[in-house]
C-alpha cells in the first residue's frame, strides 16, 4: 500500500488558487459598484415605490424600526408623538433624520402630508 501523501496537499492547494482567483474577480465587480456609489456621493439610487398615502409610505418605509401598530421597535414608539413634537419638529426629523433614523426616507413633496399624519396618530 504505497499511496502518495502529496495529493490531497496538491488538491487542496489547487482549490485554494482557484478559490482565490474567483474571489478576486468577485472583489473586482464590488469595486466597479462602489466606485458608481462614490460618483452619486456615496449614496446608490433608490427608488420610492411608496407614494401613496402617509400609512402607505409608514409601512413601505417605517414599520420595520417603529412597529405595526406604532408601538416601537428598534425606534422609538410613535404614538402620540404628535404630543412630543411640534410638526415642524416632525418634519426636521423626517428630512434630516435623528439619532439611528436617516434622513430622506419620505419623499420632499410627501413630508408635510406625512408629518401632519403622524402628528395625529393617537
Amino acid at each position: 500500500m504505497n499511496r502518495n501523501p502529496i495529493i490531497p496537499f496538491v488538491l487542496i492547494m489547487v482549490f485554494g488558487i482557484g478559490l482565490m482567483i474567483a474571489l478576486s474577480f468577485k472583489g473586482l465587480g464590488d469595486a466597479k459598484e462602489m466606485a458608481k456609489e462614490k460618483e452619486n456621493g456615496g449614496k446608490e439610487k433608490t427608488e420610492q415605490t411608496a407614494a401613496g398615502s402617509p400609512e402607505d409610505i409608514y409601512k413601505a418605509n417605517c414599520m420595520s424600526c417603529h412597529g405595526d401598530q406604532y408601538q416601537g421597535a428598534v425606534g422609538p414608539a410613535l404614538k402620540g408623538v404628535g404630543d412630543r413634537l411640534s410638526e415642524d419638529d416632525i418634519k426636521n426629523v423626517l428630512t434630516n433624520g435623528r439619532g439611528a433614523m436617516p434622513g430622506g426616507l419620505v419623499e420632499e413633496g410627501k413630508i408635510d402630508e406625512m408629518a401632519k399624519w403622524l402628528a395625529g396618530l393617537k
